[in-house]
């Protein structure tokens, strides 16, 4: 018996070498990975002036900002206020419109399915990824520079930074699409453009509405940043009070942006929910 667990111990041995005799490069890999990481959070801590006193100083700092905070007042700047919110979420809206409009067939090129050749596909998913790399944030202040000022370079960031990011993911629900309805009207006399107008994008729009839907809640939050630097909307105005320290002022403008973000997200989810199911919102 014990002959015959040995036979059988080095049949196994012989054929996964690797996880009994695993050679030294991948027996230290991950102690080498761990030191390297603690290596650069030393490092960190110490390039970046990191304090523990200036640390515990600045909460006592922002304790007296809070206490500043209370009550909220907007004074008399709640019309501007309101119109600023408004301009907010009409940035996310129509910068997140324009990206799906635009990347929809451009991710038609990006798909395996629709485009066999890597060579023509690789330069147009490339293309996405060096936009999709590009911050929002850096986006508008590209734009602020081009168009100036305003909510107009926001609508432009939050288009140009969705647009990457829209073309991967248009181009990934698009692949995982069943290709069986394509090849019923393929194998009835269908042209290409039949085939993807009726057996694929009846399968695709579904999934795309749903990560429309929450691109306009997650921009709603782009977009109000992006304000900060002079792309408009209710984040230039927090801005603004923030440099004069009108701390009530501030407090109310961040209410309006969490009450907003809120209903957003209620109003996405359930949209979501009654487009393609309980999946949407899990």
């Amino acid at each position: 018996m014990t002959r015959q667990r040995e036979v059988d111990t080095a049949q196994i041995r012989a054929r996964y070498p690797d996880v009994f005799d695993r050679p030294a490069s991948a027996r230290l890999a991950m102690p080498a990975m761990i030191v390297a990481a603690l290596a650069v959070f030393v490092y960190g801590l110490v390039d970046l002036d990191f304090s523990p006193s200036r640390f515990f100083n600045g909460l006592s700092q922002l304790g007296w900002i809070s206490m500043m905070m209370i009550p909220p007042d907007p004074g008399s700047s709640l019309p501007i206020y309101l119109k600023a919110l408004g301009e907010t979420l009409s940035i996310a809206l129509l910068g997140t419109t324009l990206a799906a409009v635009f990347a929809l067939p451009v991710s038609l090129f990006a798909a395996r399915n629709i485009v066999p050749s890597k060579i023509l596909r690789f330069p147009v998913r490339r293309f996405l990824d060096s936009i999709r790399g590009v911050d929002t944030l850096i986006w508008a202040l590209v734009w602020i520079n081009v168009v100036g000022l305003g909510p107009f370079a926001g609508v432009l960031a939050i288009a140009v930074s969705d647009f990457g990011a829209f073309g991967k993911l248009f181009s990934e629900a698009i692949e995982g699409a069943d290709q069986k309805q394509v090849e019923g009207i393929r194998a009835s006399g269908g042209s290409p453009l039949h085939e993807i107008r009726f057996g694929l994008l009846p399968q695709v729009l579904p999934v795309i509405a749903g990560q429309v839907l929450y691109f306009i809640e997650s921009n709603t939050r782009s977009a109000t940043i992006i304000g900060i630097v002079g792309a408009g909307g209710i984040g230039l105005q927090l801005a603004e009070q923030i440099r004069v320290l009108e701390w009530q002022k501030v407090s109310f403008l961040i209410l309006m942006i969490l009450v907003a973000v809120a209903a957003i997200d209620f109003i996405s989810s359930k949209l979501r929910f009654a487009i393609i199911g309980p999946r949407a919102v899990a």
